[in-house]
């Protein structure tokens, strides 16, 4: 009777699982999608603690158990309400640290704390410790690229340094080898941890500028694959149901960002992301007597007699979480008779879905969002284009220099917009660190201010008009 309880709770909380990625698709149903999620993991603990072997094992710890959950929760809730929406990205690549940390220690414990293990537990067991390893630290050096901490944003790269993560994997597999042929050995298990954490730091440090969205979506797929690892450790189905869905939904949302930012997968698992020669021209040979700036007044009067307008938001607008100040701005400038829509790229801000989230929260309606593919074409018949905060995803550098870090990568088409406005603190580059000749172009005018008081301003001058 127990166990039909808990496989059937086991199934209730996988089908939770499953609908929770559905309704996560859309940011019209992400929250119903978390609320989920949620559920389905407190009906897994639930279940998982009521086990008559759980109980009878682990009574004596339960109030540990019990203390870990709550001190966890706090953190959680912590995080929740007072991380600003510009540090989710960082705040993402730790969870997934965490989730693979996690993993390597369990499986670590289970391997020890069992007197003969079977093939069947050393084979996920080390796969949990390379995954896990991987994915712990590099989550770590992806977060601090991000936070800029100690690791600068930009790649690092060295002579002989994927012959070095090829003989790391290879030291990886003699060790997987001798942990299976050889379970007693528990050394050899966390010397393969430790080999694999000094490898997850070597594939994540080469990745830098616009390619971190994808190192964060691939990071996050390695920490369900090392849950999933971990179930069958466990022997825990649940475990390896979530963690699945964690993995291939990683996997995919990696090609997404990979087809995006005309990316190769392959370069990516192994840490090769060409970041470009560097070799193009400077900042001042771009910009030089070229740049055109403006005020709210003037771009006011552009507006007074635009039919159609396209808002481009990007990492700036988060910075300065002037998503409230758009929305309200969007608003009036539709009461004039203007068509106002928003351009989305898949990877502007600092992670997927950075922007839609942002606007979501603004309470744009969600047929305005319009994604890069959708609107591209209709740039030419667009009046006004204004870019608050984007860089990298608007410049024209990645169709036309091949040696740029985000060559091949497709951008929004605003340049080919009758009047371009970019609001911008300054000229200083975007995450790539390259200058954008968009800035520069004849039909660009440039408002150098915070993005919350631009849009604020422009609010104000239009009202005006």
């Amino acid at each position: 009777m127990d166990t039909a309880i808990t496989n059937l709770g086991y199934l209730v909380a996988a089908i939770l699982f499953i609908a929770c990625f559905m309704q996560l698709s859309h940011p019209r149903t992400a929250v119903r999608g978390n609320l989920m999620g949620v559920a389905a993991m407190l009906i897994a603990i639930v279940v998982t603690l009521r086990e008559p072997a759980i109980l009878e094992r682990f009574a004596p710890t339960l109030p540990v158990i019990a203390g870990g959950v709550i001190v966890g929760g706090l953190i959680g809730l912590l995080f929740a309400t007072k991380v600003q929406m510009t540090d989710i990205p960082q705040m993402v690549a730790l969870f997934n640290g965490f989730g693979g940390g996690a993993s390597v220690l369990v499986a670590g414990a289970v391997l020890t704390d069992t007197p003969n293990p079977s093939l069947q537990l050393t084979v996920p067991t080390v796969l949990s410790g390379l995954i896990g390893g991987v994915t712990f630290w590099g989550s770590l050096v992806a977060f601090d690229k991000l936070q800029e901490l100690v690791l600068p944003g930009r790649p690092i790269v060295f002579r002989g340094q994927q012959i070095l993560n090829g003989l790391l994997a290879l030291a990886v597999l003699a060790l997987a080898v001798m942990i299976v042929t050889n379970p007693g050995d528990t050394w050899a298990y966390w010397t393969l941890v430790a080999v694999a954490s000094v490898l997850g730091v070597l594939l994540t440090i080469p990745i830098g500028g616009a390619d971190m969205p994808v190192a964060i979506a691939l990071l996050n797929s390695y920490s369900g694959l090392a849950a999933a690892a971990t179930g069958f450790v466990l022997n825990n189905n649940v475990l390896i149901i979530a963690g699945s869905l964690v993995g291939a939904s990683g996997i995919i949302l990696s090609q997404i960002m990979c087809k995006a930012m005309n990316r190769s997968l392959v370069n990516v698992l192994t840490g090769a992301i060409d970041a470009g020669s560097g070799t193009g021209a400077s900042a001042d040979e771009v910009y030089a007597g070229k740049v055109k700036s403006t005020s709210a007044d003037e771009i006011a009067m552009f507006l007074e007699t635009a039919s159609r307008v396209v808002i481009v938001p990007g990492y700036g607008l988060a910075v300065s979480q002037a998503q409230h100040a758009v929305r309200d701005f969007a608003d009036l400038l539709e009461s004039r008779g203007t068509t106002v829509e928003f351009a989305i790229h898949p990877v502007a801000g600092r992670m997927p879905g950075h922007m839609n989230v942002l606007l979501a929260e603004a309470e744009v309606a969600y047929d305005k969002l319009k994604e890069m593919d959708e609107i591209n074409s209709s740039f030419e018949q667009t009046d006004v284009a204004i870019v608050i905060g984007a860089n990298d995803v608007v410049n024209p550098l990645a169709r036309t220099d091949p040696s740029s870090p985000i060559a091949g990568m497709p951008i929004l088409n605003v340049d080919k917009a009758r009047t371009v406005v970019v609001v911008k603190r300054s000229l200083s580059p975007g995450f790539a660190g390259i200058p954008n000749p968009l800035f520069a172009a004849d039909n660009t005018l440039m408002y150098f201010a915070d993005a919350k008081k631009a849009v604020t301003d422009l609010l104000i001058a239009v009202k005006e008009l």
